[in-house]
């Protein structure tokens, strides 16, 4: 099947009287070289198991497809579904809902074996997808996701930089997130205002640290960029109540300093005292 271009993608859209929609943030690739080197670096090979999240009208789907890759597409707006058949035909399993609230075990089951997670996400909902995936989707071991820059970015980023945060404590508690490669906005129908990012995450099979609960942590970590200008004396004092100090020394923490200057083993052992 050929890969789509803008022209290609204006005609389809016409044929079907559709529209990009703002509200669910499409923007549709239109550019077979980054459909290609998308699948390329997230390693597909022929056989794989990829769940594609928001296909839209199949830009990238093609690609996938073209690879050899059994392709389940996840997509919410039942709108685009004629023009999506039209260019991937039987070749796709495509399944209508929402990525936030859909049974992921009826879309990329257990049984299956081992998924990959492939996709071109929309802007305003790239960050809770991940995080969905990695908390209840243990089958999905790895993703290769495109998404707004600075999100990628802050997926990556390392403890002490200005785009880190409580989701990339979160993400390395999970898996390894690399940002590989850069996108511009002309690659893209309409294009966005901004870059995109490409993003390979590879799920740790053992958890890099030891925790109560993954709760636990999580709650700790969201108290502390809660209020991130604070200290940690201060900031966590709504979770530790008044053992926020003690705890923070028996962890080796400095009780002065601020969440971003803590790794993930900070954290972890913050966790461990708290219990």
């Amino acid at each position: 099947m050929p890969l789509l271009t803008p022209g290609s993608i204006a005609d389809l859209l016409d044929r079907h009287g559709l529209r990009p929609s703002r509200a669910l943030g499409q923007h549709f690739l239109a550019d077979p070289n980054t459909a290609r080197r998308i699948v390329r670096l997230a390693d597909v090979e022929p056989g794989d198991r990829v769940l594609e999240i928001g296909p839209g009208v199949g830009s990238l789907t093609a690609a996938l497809v073209e690879s050899g890759a059994q392709v389940t597409a996840l997509e919410l707006d039942r709108h685009v579904l004629p023009a999506l058949a039209e260019v991937v035909g039987d070749g796709v399993r495509v399944v209508l809902g929402d990525a936030l609230t859909a049974d992921l075990e009826q879309v990329v089951p257990v049984a299956d074996g081992p998924w990959a997670a492939v996709s071109n996400l929309p802007y305003n909902v790239a960050t809770p997808i991940v995080m969905r995936l990695l908390e209840l989707a243990p089958q999905v071991r790895t993703m290769f996701v495109m998404v707004q820059r600075e999100v990628g970015e802050r997926f990556a980023a390392s403890p002490g930089g200005k785009d880190y945060g409580a989701v990339s404590v979160k993400l390395a508690f999970f898996a390894r997130a690399r940002v590989v490669g850069m996108v511009p906005p002309t690659v893209f129908l309409p294009p966005p205002q901004v870059d995109s990012a490409l993003v390979r995450i590879e799920r740790h099979v053992v958890a890099p640290v030891a925790v109560p609960s993954a709760d636990a942590l999580f709650a700790l970590v969201k108290a502390g960029f809660g209020q991130r200008r604070k200290m940690l004396r201060g900031a966590l004092r709504s979770v530790l109540g008044p053992r926020t100090v003690d705890v923070l020394a028996a962890a080796g923490v400095d009780p002065g300093a601020r969440a971003e200057s803590l790794d993930l083993e900070a954290w972890a052992a913050i966790a461990r005292e708290a219990t």
